[in-house]
């Protein structure tokens, strides 16, 4: 869970869970007093020797919190969809698509955006506990655009010391207007005096998005960066947090089989 992007009333039930005072509080103190919170909770951790099974509890609340949220919002679509108008089906059987194929394609096709929308706000998510395991002043950040007018600023997904961390699971974008707004926002980056740092654990399998990625890599490299997507990406991260994400997503994953199986 993103706590900066709570509404002020979500972020005052949060703090009550958590058992903290919410009266009189401003959005800004709220947040301060959560990430506070969980600093002493990972300090305490340390003391005891607990930090790693700490940290697979998060990433397990953090993945039945996602799974339940789009399993909520995929059968809400379902249910509008049961009203749509299919007329334009006409036109898929025109094309050889069957009636009922074209109602699996649209139902994938409305349902998919959830799906990978969750997926990578998760893997994000969760990268970024592990460096907060390992960082606990880092986080996210904010920097003005020194090299334009928009946006006016770019968001950085983990301050890791000088390293501004971005953190993609994957990037399939194919337009070109991507690598302009990325140059930008690198040499903001830089000019701030970080380091900018790209990680995308997925890296993508069309011709053209593989092509915008290495012009991405070659920027990186060109500032003095650094890129990583694939195995050097959960590689890196493992090295910079000390913690094997992969692995602990894999137990995860092989949790939820055994469960599907057992029902």
């Amino acid at each position: 869970m993103n706590i900066k992007n709570l509404k002020k009333s979500e972020l005052e039930d949060y703090c009550k869970r958590l058992g903290l005072e919410v009266k009189k509080q401003k959005k800004s103190e709220l947040i301060q007093a959560i990430y506070c919170y969980k600093q002493a909770e990972i300090d305490q951790a340390i003391k005891n020797g607990n930090c790693l099974n700490l940290l697979k509890s998060k990433i397990n609340d953090l993945a039945d919190e996602y799974a339940n949220n789009l399993n909520a919002k995929i059968n809400a679509r379902r249910e509008v969809m049961k009203s749509d108008d299919n007329s334009h089906y006409l036109i898929y059987r025109v094309l050889g698509i069957t009636h009922n194929e074209g109602i699996l394609i649209d139902e994938y096709q409305n349902t998919g955006r959830f799906l990978y929308k969750h997926a990578g706000s998760f893997l994000e998510e969760a990268a970024s506990l592990c460096l907060f395991f390992s960082n606990k002043e880092g986080g996210k950040s904010l920097v003005e655009n020194t090299q334009g007018k928009k946006p006016k600023t770019f968001e950085i997904d983990f301050l890791n010391g000088n390293d501004a961390v971005e953190l993609k699971w994957r990037d399939a974008t194919t337009d070109g207007d991507h690598i302009t707004k990325e140059h930008t926002r690198v040499k903001v980056i830089k000019a701030y005096g970080y380091t900018p740092v790209r990680v995308m654990f997925y890296y993508p399998q069309r011709e053209q998005a593989i092509k915008i990625q290495e012009t991405l890599k070659t920027l990186y490299d060109g500032v003095s960066g650094e890129y990583y997507a694939g195995d050097h990406a959960w590689a890196y991260l493992k090295k910079i947090s000390g913690y094997d994400l992969q692995s602990i997503l894999i137990e995860i994953a092989e949790r939820r089989n055994n469960e599907a199986k057992n029902t």
